[in-house]
């Protein structure tokens, strides 16, 4: 089931022995664990990979199978730890991350998918579920902050918008949006050829002032509290209590942590000229800000739909890996030359896996049944592969996991434990995930 052994693990094995954690969900028990420890709340980081990635041409490759594809497998800093040829950063890094081998889910179409894996729920049934930025950051942000507790960049959402809502929770705990690649014209270039990632409606319209601003806010704050105090129903306050949150932020020194341009250009050449690069910059200083949940998406590819790759496979994940590569494992170095990778766990996935087989365009097709996501970072016993799939890449031999289970463990991995469940409108709790919290990769 692991990759290696190691005087870690044992450890943990045998800590294990003595005293077993349940894993009743995500979140149901926990808030205890959480209040009487706050210090152990950690950042969390959701790089999203929009069309569902292959895993075997990234984290489960099949070197010594027709299934292999054209990639080679090679040694990574972790011993027994293999990746493709095509992640050098994030091989070199391979003793912070903890690969699960053994996903395995039952929705292969793209909106179903995005649901599921976003929220931790099946895409029926009359409740809006909460997706996991608006969940966490509802159980990590405190008061206090400045910043949205959710933010999303370069966001894809053409599949299923509502995996991307909050849900039950509304609008307060919704994500704050930076350069939606799903609108066109939504994000340029620079002169230097770095996106523009911008948070739309931060600044004063042209050719007002801030005295003429303030006017404006006086006007609408008169208005806003005639209209709150006639309506029972929350949304109006919902209504209220974000857009007042909008207004701080504009007048707030949080809002240049959305300013890139401060940053070493080496920095961000490094990060890589494009979204997904530049967001995984971005997350670092929202991080260092205090923002508790952070998503980057790579959700465009030069020749598909993110990670959709029906056609020309092999092509199109060899440039998404380096735009992978680059920005996620310079994301970690730089998070750790910081001080912050420790308190940061970090979440790789998409809505499902690809086809071991190759079809006959080269391509691979949707595929639920065995796949691969990535745990890094705070709270993560790295250098190790949890789960296998068989020798064709087909099924799960070893270590099977659904969504569930990935949440309860990313769940106790930034310290909340087992959770307590949110509470819908109509006052009855709901768990977001009632799994099995896989102890083995945790530290």
């Amino acid at each position: 089931m692991f990759a290696q052994p190691s005087r870690r693990r044992f450890l943990q094995s045998m800590a294990a022995g003595f005293g077993t954690v349940s894993a009743s969900g995500w979140f149901p028990a926990l808030a205890q664990a959480a209040a009487a420890d706050p210090k152990r709340r950690r950042h969390c980081i959701l790089l999203w990979m929009s069309g569902g990635p292959t895993q075997t041409d990234t984290f489960d490759m099949k070197p010594n199978h027709e299934n292999g594809g054209e990639f080679k497998e090679v040694q990574t800093a972790a011993p027994g730890l293999r990746f493709s040829e095509h992640l050098p950063k994030l091989g070199s890094m391979a003793d912070k991350l903890a690969v699960m081998r053994g996903l395995s889910t039952k929705e292969g179409d793209h909106g179903r998918g995005t649901y599921l894996m976003r929220t931790g729920q099946k895409p029926m049934g009359p409740i809006q579920y909460p997706c996991i930025g608006s969940a966490l950051g509802k159980q990590l942000g405190g008061d206090a902050l400045t910043l949205p507790t959710n933010v999303s960049i370069g966001t894809y959402r053409a599949f299923n918008q509502e995996a991307f809502s909050p849900g039950f929770l509304g609008p307060r705990f919704g994500p704050l949006f930076v350069g939606a690649t799903d609108v066109p014209g939504a994000v340029t270039n620079d002169e230097a050829g770095f996106p523009n990632l911008k948070v739309q409606y931060l600044d004063r319209a042209d050719g007002i002032s801030p005295e003429r601003m303030d006017q404006r806010l006086q006007m609408w704050r008169r208005l806003q509290s005639q209209f709150v105090a006639t309506r029972q129903s929350g949304a109006a306050g919902m209504h209220n209590e974000v857009y007042e949150g909008a207004v701080r932020l504009m007048n707030s020194e949080d809002a240049k942590a959305f300013d890139l341009s401060s940053e070493p250009e080496k920095l961000r050449e490094a990060y890589g000229k494009n979204v997904f690069g530049q967001g995984c910059l971005m997350a670092r200083r929202l991080i260092q800000r205090g923002v508790p949940f952070v998503e980057v998406s790579l959700g465009t590819g030069s020749t598909s739909v993110g990670w959709d790759t029906h056609t020309d496979n092999f092509n199109a994940v060899k440039d998404l890996s380096k735009i992978l590569d680059d920005g996620w494992g310079t994301l970690m170095q730089d998070l750790e030359s910081h001080g912050l990778l420790e308190s940061t766990t970090i979440l790789w996935m998409g809505e499902f896996g690809r086809t071991p087989t190759i079809n006959p365009t080269a391509g691979r097709d949707h595929f639920p049944a065995a796949w691969t996501s990535v745990l890094a970072g705070g709270g993560i016993a790295g250098g190790q592969a949890y789960g296998a799939t068989s020798a064709d890449g087909n099924e799960v031999v070893d270590g099977k996991i659904g969504v569930q289970d990935l949440l309860s463990t990313l769940c106790k991995a930034i310290g909340l434990g087992s959770a307590p469940s949110n509470m819908a409108p109509s006052g009855r709790p709901i768990p977001i995930a009632e799994g099995r919290v896989i102890e083995e990769i945790l530290v």
